[in-house]
């Protein structure tokens, strides 16, 4: 098996209609993810099933765009090494079994597998945010303990460690969280990508090759970087940063809502200082001044070469406008916006 060979890509078709933000003043400007009416996808998996039917989690080695080979597909398309897996785990009370998945990814997710799927497709690089319909994906997705033995399911969990700890002889298994997401690193570990502590990353989230992500650094699913960005702060839910941009200590971006078809972008050489965060979008070569917080409501005042005297506006009015410098006014404590005659130093991916 090869998750890096060439796969198949589906035909381009035509975005469907974008549902606006219903309320301006709340929800951060934003702007619309590009959506095929229809777009195939296939992946061959091992999933583990617990003892009451549940699918807990899948891991896709083999996946891809367009319908699935046919190699691959019907009973006996199943590859030998993944066969060999198949196995029943009496603690846990789990067992691995081989799954075929095809889905359409201008759908909604169907179940728990059609979910990883997806997941699967992000963190490899196949799509990008916002390529794929994920509306109603976590409630497919169980809660489940994350262990240093796998996954597991929360009901009677008590029940599962002691069983574990005979299994053990006496050494427990580590938890390392209860919830519905992974850590990427445990399914997928993209190339050219540096990923200081595996709990900050989910599956699902979308490192583009040359990206850092800092210790403090977090990225959610259906975000992350579109080309080589130094994360240090928090790539919420709908987010995408571009190049050589820099995402400073604590600081955070206020997302889309979870399925909405709609993305904050951060653009080229962007620098979000420490403790800043931002609800709009940023063209390039714009910078927030640390500890700045701007959303979609905040009130502005703009000077710039086309506005000679201060005006103010909404934030969300300057989305996605290239080469501002926003700050706050240290003596009045106005939020202000000016533009920039140099573009702002970004500290290299070292």
């Amino acid at each position: 098996m090869n998750p890096s060979a060439s796969r198949p890509t589906a035909e381009p078709t035509t975005a469907s209609a974008v549902d606006p933000t219903s309320d301006p003043a709340v929800h951060p400007a934003v702007r619309p993810a590009v959506r095929p009416a229809v777009r195939p996808a296939w992946g061959v998996g091992l999933a583990t099933v617990s003892a009451r039917g549940t699918t807990l989690e899948v891991w896709y080695p083999e996946l891809g765009l367009g319908r699935m080979p046919a190699r691959l597909a019907g009973p006996y398309g199943v590859p030998a090494d993944l066969a060999s897996l198949r196995t029943t785990d009496p603690a846990r009370r789990t067992h691995l079994g081989v799954v075929h998945t095809q889905i359409d990814l201008a759908a909604p997710p169907a179940d728990t597998a059609d979910a990883y799927l997806r997941l699967h497709l992000l963190s490899h690089r196949d799509i990008a945010p916002g390529e794929a319909e994920l509306g109603g994906l976590e409630e497919v997705l169980p809660v489940n303990v994350w262990t240093s033995v796998g996954a597991c399911e929360l009901a009677d969990f008590e029940d599962t460690r002691l069983r574990l700890r005979i299994a053990g002889k006496g050494v427990a298994p580590v938890v390392f969280g209860v919830a519905r997401f992974p850590r990427m690193t445990d399914f997928v570990a993209p190339s050219d990508v540096r990923i200081e502590v595996a709990d900050r990353v989910r599956l699902g989230a979308h490192l583009a090759p040359g990206t850092v992500v800092r210790a403090e650094g977090f990225v959610d699913y259906n975000a992350g970087s579109v080309g080589a960005a130094h994360i240090q702060g928090r790539v919420n839910y709908g987010v995408t940063v571009d190049r050589d941009t820099e995402i400073g200590g604590s600081a955070s971006i206020i997302g889309a809502e979870e399925g909405a078809a709609q993305l904050v972008t951060i653009g080229r050489r962007c620098l979000l200082g420490a403790n800043a965060g931002v609800g709009i979008s940023l063209g390039d070569d714009c910078v927030v001044e640390a500890g700045l917080y701007v959303t979609a409501g905040t009130k502005v005042t703009l000077r710039t070469a086309a506005h000679p005297h201060p005006r103010i506006v909404a934030a969300r009015e300057l989305s996605g406008e290239e080469r501002l410098l926003f700050r706050r006014n240290s003596t009045t404590g106005v939020v202000e916006a000016f533009e920039r005659d140099e573009r702002p130093s970004t500290p290299g991916n070292e």
